[in-house]
This record gives structure tokens, C-alpha cells and sequence, in this order.
């Protein structure tokens, strides 16, 4: 654990708030008029995923967990959890459902993601920006509709909803951001 002062505090940090560790998702620092400056910060419990807000004093010390990001390679899935290798020493670590949230509709076998470290304990995952999959079904195009009037409803290969240009048909390989399960293009290949 590193004290390091509130006022330096940013997105994605690691916080140790009472022996639980926290993911910081907005950190602001407000300066008033009159009074304390503070640093107001949003974060989630790794453990459970329950949100809290925190008000410090920007002078005030706060524990800022050591967490280490390094690359593994998705292998599979099974009972137990998710599990991923590390590509240089081959160590194999174990993420639950609940772990990876909505994100594991996009893991693919092989696939090389972020993971963040904590004491041995995978406790948060970072996907690529793009995954390529293939539309299982969507509806037929209607004659006279422009390919910039609307898009329609399409369900992927991993089981996702997403919306999609008229000309794409069942089939069709297209690029979706995993942020948040959007069509970016028709894939390349």
C-alpha cells in the first residue's frame, strides 16, 4: 500500500478503504470560495460492485492499493470461472462471472486481454476496443429504405442484441466495440 494525498487520486486507481479494495470511477478536486478544498470520488467495491461517493480534504492521505496490469490470453470457461495465462511465465489465474460482468458475451478463445493484479487475485479485466462476429439472424431488407435512414435489430454469434445498417444480411462478419456492444463496420476479411 502507497498513502498518497486525496488530490491525486484519478480514474482507475486502486483505493484500500478499510481493508476493502475500491475501483475509483470519477475523481474531482473542488476548490470553493471560502472553506476546505475537496476531492469528491466515486468508486465501486471490487468484492460486491456496490457504488460509493467519498468526500476528503485534497490535503487528506488515502491508501492507494498496488495493482499490476499485465496481458493474458482467454483459454476457457468452465465451472470454476473464466480462466486466462499469462503468455511468458504460464501461470493460469481464474475470474468468476460476476468478476467479468457483461464483457465475458465478448471473450473469445485466444483472445489477449488486460488483466489487473492485486496480491495474485485477478480483480478486473480489460478487453481489446473491437471484436469480430458474425450476425446469426436479422431482417430482410425492405425495398426503398436508404442505408442512412435507421438500423435494424440483429443478434451475433455470442448471443448479443446490437442494431445494424439495412444493407448487412445473416451472415456478414462485422467489427462491435465491447464497450458497450455497438456496430462500428463489416469486418475486413
Amino acid at each position: 500500500m502507497v498513502k498518497v494525498i486525496a488530490s491525486s487520486v484519478r480514474k482507475g486507481n486502486v483505493l484500500d478503504v478499510d481493508g476493502k479494495l475500491y475501483v475509483v470511477l470519477t475523481a474531482q478536486n473542488f476548490h470553493p470560495g471560502k472553506g476546505t478544498p475537496v476531492t469528491q470520488v466515486d468508486m465501486r467495491r471490487i468484492s460486491d460492485g456496490v457504488k460509493v461517493s467519498e468526500r476528503y480534504r485534497t490535503t487528506e492521505q488515502v491508501e492507494r492499493a498496488f495493482v499490476e496490469d499485465r496481458e493474458h490470453t482467454f483459454l476457457y470457461e468452465d465451472a470454476e470461472g473464466f480462466h486466462f495465462m499469462n503468455p511468458e511465465s504460464y501461470d493460469q489465474l481464474v475470474m468468476s462471472a460476476e468478476d467479468i460482468g457483461d464483457l465475458k458475451a465478448y471473450l473469445q478463445e485466444g483472445m489477449a486481454v488486460m488483466l489487473s493484479i492485486h496480491e495474485g487475485i485477478a480483480i478486473a479485466i480489460d478487453l481489446p476496443r473491437h471484436v469480430i462476429l458474425e450476425i446469426t439472424e436479422t431482417e430482410p431488407v425492405v425495398k426503398g429504405q436508404t442505408a442512412s435512414s435507421s438500423y435494424k435489430p440483429a443478434l451475433l454469434s455470442n448471443g448479443v442484441r446490437t442494431s445494424v445498417p439495412p444493407h448487412i444480411q445473416a451472415g456478414t462478419r462485422v467489427v462491435i466495440a465491447t464497450e458497450d456492444g455497438s456496430y462500428v463496420e463489416r469486418a475486413k476479411d
